[in-house]
């Protein structure tokens, strides 16, 4: 009896004790799962490409300081979508519940945080980087002032965080590297450890888009438009061309999660990608991206012809133009889209050593453009069905616009069935195969499939990509196989 009413004692005693000592949360990497100066220094290049090195000036003539009070003042993050850790804001809940004060102290510029801490009403002081960059020990030292040493619980993610744990009464370590928590813990003053990564090897894969390398499948035409397939030889060059295309698609696929973090956070299927939901670091895909891009253009000069290797670069300079640009400008994206399947059949072609056809070039033209519309149109139909009027983010077009969008779609796949027609009846198609007009049973199957597409695409049924739908749909496989077993027979 004598020993629970001692421990009720200790217990109200310490709920007294943390009714009077804030608990002190940093934003970056902790609440955050993210780096506000990297968010919006991309931001920044997104929107002003020309630009784009104005940073590395600032960072010299007015070191950190300077730099994220002019960031801060070009550019006007959303704080509404940014991934905030779910985790962390639970246990500010609790605790702000308890009647304690809770602080946002931080080394992003002030005014971002007190925008964040306006937008979720749980802190009721901030502190941030404003005559002193409030990072490490000066937001030890300034901590220490306000509330005295060991007169604050402190909770943060990274190695500058180890001098204000030293001083925290208790400390909450969330989301650190390993060697940084076991620092943490060898000073004796942890109460948890939070950690919500999920698994990083999965989490890489969809970063990476491995299941978009579908596409590079693409560079293999020219060998079977030749009938070239026998040759072991050009087989293996395909797999090391399929295998560079990936790379550096990959590449660009992480360069431009990064340039639309803030539209993809307000999309509803994007905001779940690795880099827009948090789950990877800014930082992490600012390393893979080069790391990516030389290693796919290290393989491409040693072990592919210079040709190939030239047309890789145009294809990065495409995508590059895409992502900062061209996605941008109604009708130019969708031809650049076409485009970008299309370099993947000419990389194909330089790295066989295979002459390119009209026919080839004309039909992979009008098929992609009518795809990448299909793409475009899938995600109109979303935003209608939530009653938007107004251009759809990052794009250049409105809901109102779907009409023309599913009539030009439809117009180039209808076109690309005829150029599949025209084909049948050149001579130099007559000669390479000994019935070419079993090839005609290939136009009403692709006739059908355009028109399926185009269908489920008007009902809302269709992915946002085509190519993943195709991958996926059981009737669009049966089709790709059907259109072989043509082309083989006809053989």
């Amino acid at each position: 009896m004598i020993a629970s009413l001692h421990d009720e004692a200790v217990a109200r005693t310490d709920a007294a004790d943390d009714a009077n000592i804030p608990l002190c949360v940093d934003l970056d990497g902790t609440l955050l799962d993210s780096d506000l100066l990297v968010e919006a220094g991309l931001a920044f290049v997104r929107t002003n490409p020309l630009r784009a090195l104005a940073p590395v000036g600032w960072l010299a003539s007015g070191g950190k300081v300077g730099l994220k009070a002019r960031i801060a003042a070009e550019v006007d993050l959303d704080v509404s979508c940014l991934p905030y850790n779910q985790a962390v804001l639970a246990l500010i809940e609790a605790e702000k519940a308890k009647g304690r004060q809770i602080v946002l102290a931080t080394a992003s510029h002030v005014s971002y945080a007190r925008r964040i801490a306006e937008h979720l009403q749980v802190f009721d002081r901030v502190l941030g980087t404003e005559d002193v960059n409030l990072s490490s020990r000066r937001k030890a030292e300034r901590l220490i002032a306000d509330y005295g040493d060991k007169g604050f619980d402190y909770m943060g993610n990274a190695a500058v965080d180890l001098p204000v744990w030293k001083h925290a009464r208790r400390a909450y370590v969330v989301n650190a590297p390993k060697a940084v928590a076991r620092l943490a813990e060898g000073q004796g003053n942890v109460a948890e450890v939070i950690d919500t990564r999920g698994r990083p090897l999965v989490t890489w894969a969809k970063a990476l888009r491995f299941h978009q390398w579908m596409k590079n499948l693409l560079v293999f035409a020219p060998l079977l438009a030749a009938h070239q397939v026998g040759d072991l030889d050009l087989v293996l060059r395909g797999i090391v061309t399929f295998l560079v295309f990936g790379l550096c698609a990959s590449s660009v696929y992480v360069l431009n999660d990064l340039l639309d973090l803030p539209d993809d956070r307000r999309h509803p299927s994007k905001r779940n990608r690795p880099f827009a939901a948090g789950r990877l670091s800014v930082f992490s895909g600012l390393a893979a991206a080069p790391l990516l891009l030389v290693a796919a253009f290290g393989g491409a000069a040693c072990l592919l012809p210079w040709k190939f290797t030239a047309t890789l670069a145009g294809y990065y300079v495409l995508t590059l133009a895409y992502s900062l640009v061209l996605k941008r400008i109604m009708v130019v994206d969708v031809i650049a889209l076409g485009m970008l399947y299309t370099i993947r059949i000419v990389g194909g072609a330089f790295a066989f050593g295979l002459a390119l056809t009209f026919w080839i070039l004309a039909f992979s033209m009008f098929i992609f453009l009518s795809l990448a519309l299909v793409k475009r149109y899938a995600e109109l139909v979303e935003a209608r069905r939530k009653g938007r009027e107004t251009k759809a983010p990052g794009r250049g077009y409105y809901p109102s616009d779907l009409e023309m969008l599913s009539s030009l779609g439809a117009a180039a796949g209808y076109l690309a069935v005829m150029v599949l027609a025209l084909y049948i009846q050149d001579a130099r198609t007559i000669a390479l195969y000994r019935h070419p007009e079993f090839i005609w049973l290939s136009c009403p199957l692709l006739l059908f499939w355009v028109s399926r597409t185009w269908m489920l695409t008007h009902r809302g049924e269709m992915h946002d990509d085509p190519v993943v739908f195709a991958i996926k749909d059981r009737v669009s496989l049966v089709v790709g196989v059907l259109f072989g077993v043509i082309f083989w027979v006809a053989r």
